[in-house]
Formats: structure tokens, C-alpha cells, sequence
């Protein structure tokens, strides 16, 4: 079968295309005919080298731990009867992905519904299982106001929408003339560019005095610190985001100061039931016509550099798709 792998660390140029054999799934496991490849930032990072000491990862190895597909064998003590032939998603970890065929444990399934393209479904993997988490975590209520730092990306498209559904006002950042005509047609009631230089001041004034209740930071750094000034007193802040290289730098004695209750990446890393249980409703809501995954890219299997690239330089509305 075919596979991409990163080949050392580096650049996009480093993903190559190979013929690898088929797996064979274990016990517990199942075989998926792979239809789409889910691609997320840090991806990019691991494959450049980042990461090692969370990541104990060794070119060369396949990327890729989002998938949609067919079941197409099962391992022992799967039921053959309920999953063979069947549409899943499911998260493989981080490696594996790329390629035509994969194997995941069966626990880790989430049917896919009838008229949701496969597409869509590996589009919600990752970034709709987060954010689902995000907005549990952080309880936005009807009335309340949520900022949505980095609205236009693969998760924030989803963050304003489900924060708009679940009752608050949202503020969205987001740069160039595209992206942001795009977070306001997802529901934002303002939008405003962290590029230019008063951003903080143009984001508070279409917050409101206060602040945000709840600001969910998918960038970082220096945007995801002056972020941070936003919040109102009493409110929720997550830093989960961290595209900049960090995340933002919250001083915790000056948040417990002012009381707000802050969140990161580690309140979203969810045992595997839970991700199932999310990753079962959101693809539910997309289904449904409730929730839009943005897909800005599609891009081959054997393209695996390009859309590396293209997530890289930004230059896309949402999410990048592999397809095979």
C-alpha cells in the first residue's frame, strides 16, 4: 500500500510518498480503507523536530493520527457483524495516518452518519472533539461573551460555532479581508485583525468594559498574552493554542488575583471513551447541518508536503484535508 512518511525532520520536503505492506490488525483491532487524512499544526511541528520530549518519535515514521474511512477486516474478539463494511473516524494518536490503509483499535471507532462525507468527518477528529471539550470545560451561557482567538482556523471555525449555538456573543480574531468575512458569516458579531497594532483596544470595544467571559486562545504568544487582558475578572481563559512556537504566558498569581480560572491544553487531553463520545456528537451535529467543518484544502495523499506547506504559510481558510 501507499504510504507518505517523514523520511528525518525538517521541511515540508521531507514527507515522501512510498509503498510500505498492508497491516494486519490484532486482537481488539480493525483494518479501515482510509478515504481522508486529517492534518493539524502540530504536525508540522513534530515532523520539523519539535516536541521530542513529549513525542518519542524516529524518522522515518508515517504523520497522520486523524482518519475516515471503511472497515475492511477486524482482529480477533471484534464484532465482525457490527463493524465490517462500516464508516468510522478515529484518532490513531499521532502516527499512522497517512497512508491507504491503517489500523485502530475498535474501541477508538465512531460510526460516521449517513450523508456526512467522509471528508467532513476526518475534519472533526481532532479540531471538533477539542472544541466540543473546550466549550464543556469552559461553560459559556446564553448571554455571555466568548473572544475566539485565531476564529478562522480548523478549530476556531468550529469554536464560534458552537459557542454561538450555545447562547453567547462572540468576538473573533482573525487577519485579511477572507478570513474575517468568513468568522462572521460562522456567527461571530465582530471581528477584528490581531495584525494591526491596536487590536487589544478595537477587541475590547466590541467586547464591552468588562471583557470577555471566556476567551479560548488557539494562537499564543505575544496575541495570545495581550489576550489574556481581556478577560474579565471571574471569567475562563484557555490557552490550548500555540501555532506562535508557545503558549501564552499567563502570570497564574495574577489570574487568581483577579479570578479567573485558567485552562490549557492538558483540561483537553481526554481518555479515549471520552474522545468517542465527542468525537460521536459532533460529527452528529455536522450531520445534522448545526456544525460546519471549513475545509479550505484538499490535497492527495502523495501532495502530504503541499498541504504541510499551505498549513505552514497560513494562506488557507480552515482546515487542510488529505485525500486518498
Amino acid at each position: 500500500m501507499r504510504v507518505v512518511r517523514a523520511t528525518r525532520f525538517g521541511g515540508p520536503e521531507v514527507l515522501v510518498a512510498a509503498e510500505v505492506p498492508d497491516p494486519v490488525p490484532g486482537p481488539g483491532q480493525v483494518l479501515v480503507d482510509v478515504a481522508a487524512v486529517d492534518t493539524i499544526y502540530l504536525e508540522t511541528q513534530l515532523r520539523s523536530g519539535w516536541g521530542g520530549e513529549f513525542f518519542a518519535l524516529e524518522p522515518p515514521y508515517v504523520p497522520g493520527g486523524g482518519i475516515a474511512g471503511t472497515v475492511r477486516a477486524v482482529g480477533a474478539g471484534v464484532d465482525k457483524a457490527v463493524w465490517s463494511g462500516r464508516r468510522v473516524a478515529a484518532s490513531l494518536g499521532v502516527t499512522g495516518g497517512y497512508a491507504e490503509r491503517a489500523v485502530a483499535g475498535a474501541d477508538s471507532l465512531a460510526p460516521v452518519p449517513e450523508g456526512l462525507a467522509l471528508t467532513e468527518a476526518v475534519a472533526l477528529v481532532h479540531d471538533g472533539v477539542t472544541a466540543a471539550a473546550l466549550l464543556e470545560a469552559t461553560e459559556p451561557k446564553p448571554g455571555e461573551t466568548v473572544l475566539v482567538v485565531g476564529a478562522s482556523g480548523g478549530m476556531g471555525t468550529l469554536l464560534v460555532q458552537l459557542a454561538k449555538a450555545a447562547g453567547a456573543r462572540v468576538v473573533g480574531t482573525a487577519r485579511g479581508a477572507r478570513k474575517t468575512a468568513l468568522v462572521r458569516e460562522l456567527g461571530a458579531g465582530a471581528v477584528v485583525d490581531p495584525g494591526t497594532p491596536d487590536w487589544a483596544e478595537r477587541a475590547r470595544g466590541a467586547l464591552g468594559p468588562a471583557g470577555a467571559d471566556v476567551v479560548l486562545d488557539g494562537v499564543g504568544g505575544e496575541v495570545g498574552a495581550a489576550a489574556f487582558g481581556l478577560v474579565a475578572d471571574g471569567g475562563r481563559f484557555s490557552a490550548h493554542g500555540a501555532p506562535t512556537g508557545g503558549f501564552a504566558p499567563v502570570d497564574p498569581v495574577a489570574a487568581q488575583r483577579r479570578g479567573v480560572r485558567l485552562l490549557g491544553i492538558g483540561d483537553v487531553r481526554l481518555p479515549e471513551r471520552e474522545h468517542v463520545r465527542l468525537l460521536g456528537r459532533v460529527l452528529a451535529e455536522a450531520a445534522a447541518g448545526r456544525l460546519r467543518p471549513v475545509i479550505g484544502g484538499r490535497f492527495p495523499l502523495e501532495r502530504a508536503a503541499e498541504a504541510h506547506a499551505a498549513i505552514e504559510d497560513r494562506s488557507l481558510l480552515g482546515k487542510v484535508v488529505l485525500t486518498v
